[in-house]
């Protein structure tokens, strides 16, 4: 994949802002909806309509700051590139480090889920050499993709979108017609801790703007097509999410001890080709999100290598095809290591606790980034953003008191070996 040449080109900006919307659409719309109305629902039972309701609201006042925050910025890094510019280097680089190894731990994991799916049809891929020869296969087509323009991976991305939003949008709308109504009861209030482990699990199934943002180098008139995407794409999810549930709620009497709610539910209404036809839905979503993260997750490397908090050669782009192709190598090649070895377990526990953290310092730095002389001008301005900077970032608290002690244990030592890796890159530029 090497160039003829190391010089180094401008990105190109090939992300129109169709092609934008269906990345964070399509980022946002993860596995998770495969198995989350279950576990919602066993959570909180019906009640899990308000839990929806709630998670998108707190998701739309996070959402609300990113569109100003990120109306300031037409450079690569998104939440990277905002916490450094507010609260300066040490943080930018914590979070780009521990955004960048949440990412490579998700697209890990994604990808074997990719394989349990496929396995169903063929089961000998479960495990073995074929398990390796399909990831092996996967990883390097997406990358490939990636690597040899941004405007082709944006087309490719938009496909797999409008594909998802066609396919379980049929499964959300057909499904309305066979609803039983008397399943909707609404028992006691479920408990505060029930209730706030429901909200965390849908708030994270909403996210995926936050990673959409990052490419933000490579999208035309970035600062005023970004805060629009990032509105439009939360109220398209929303209200499909939110079908799905009642969907799930309606037609499947024993939703709770599902393990493919979506599946199940198909069956029930659809018979057995329906449950076959989610299969396929799964592993279209699956392989929709691989595609969205092999985009997005090496412009990280690229962001923090721009701004010189990484070795400058991950800076670099190809003279022909304008992407950061040693970023896209690297990464790729460590999501391969992490999905054939399963060692991403580890490391995905520490999602929850990043995600609230960048959402809370970037919901932090529009004040500060009104306040700052020099900031650059917003083009997004949101009426009340103060008072709705403090009620996300209380909100993120809130969420975050109620995440495991393991979670902060892992995130502490991630955190840790981030630090250590700031401080000797830091002596290293002083030295040379």
């Amino acid at each position: 994949m090497s160039p003829s040449s190391t010089s180094s080109a401008p990105l190109l900006r090939a992300i129109r802002r169709f092609d934008f919307i269906a990345l964070i659409i399509n980022i946002t719309i993860g596995a998770g909806i495969l198995g989350l109305p279950a576990k919602v629902y066993a959570l909180v039972g019906t009640w899990s309509l308000l839990a929806y309701g709630i998670s998108a609201i707190v998701v739309t006042l996070i959402i609300l700051c990113f569109a100003e925050v990120s109306s300031r910025f037409s450079g690569t890094g998104g939440p990277y590139l905002y916490t450094r510019m507010a609260f300066g280097p040490l943080v930018g680089f914590e979070v780009g480090w521990l955004f960048w190894l949440s990412r490579m731990a998700a697209f890990a994991s994604i990808c074997n889920l990719f394989v349990s799916y496929a396995a169903i049809f063929h089961p000998p891929l479960a495990d073995g050499w074929k398990r390796a020869t399909l990831i092996t296969l996967l990883v390097t087509s997406l990358a490939s993709i990636n690597y040899i323009g941004v405007k082709q991976s944006a087309r490719v991305n938009t496909i797999f979108t409008l594909s998802k939003l066609l396919l379980i949008g049929l499964f959300a709308f057909g499904g309305l017609f066979f609803i039983d109504s008397a399943a909707f009861k609404f028992p006691d209030l479920p408990g505060y801790s029930s209730f706030s482990q429901a909200v965390l699990l849908l708030i994270f199934t909403f996210s995926g703007f936050d990673v959409a943002a990052i490419p933000s180098g490579e999208v035309q008139q970035p600062q005023r097509t970004v805060p629009l995407s990032l509105l439009v794409s939360i109220g398209t999810v929303a209200v499909l999410f939110m079908s799905v549930q009642i969907v799930c709620i309606g037609t499947l009497p024993d939703l709770a001890h599902s393990e493919r709610p979506l599946a199940d539910a198909a069956a029930q209404f659809l018979g057995s080709s329906g449950a076959v036809s989610v299969t396929l839905v799964a592993l279209l979503t699956a392989l929709g999100t691989l595609h969205a993260l092999m985009l997005t997750g090496p412009r990280l490397l690229f962001a923090m290598a721009e701004q010189q908090q990484l070795p400058g050669w991950l800076a670099a782009t190809h003279p022909r095809f304008r992407t950061p192709y040693r970023a896209i190598v690297i990464t790729a090649t460590l999501q391969l290591v992490l999905a054939l070895t399963g060692t991403f377990l580890y490391a995905l526990t520490l999602s929850t606790l990043i995600r609230l953290t960048y959402f809370a310092l970037t919901c932090a730095a529009l004040p500060i980034l009104r306040r700052r002389t020099g900031a650059p001008v917003a083009q997004f301005n949101v009426a009340g953003g103060s008072l709705i900077s403090a009620a996300a970032v209380l909100l993120c608290g809130w969420l975050l008191s109620n995440s495991s002690l393991r979670e902060a244990r892992d995130a502490a030592i991630a955190g840790a070996l981030g630090l250590v890796i700031f401080i000797v890159l830091r002596r290293q530029q002083r030295t040379d």
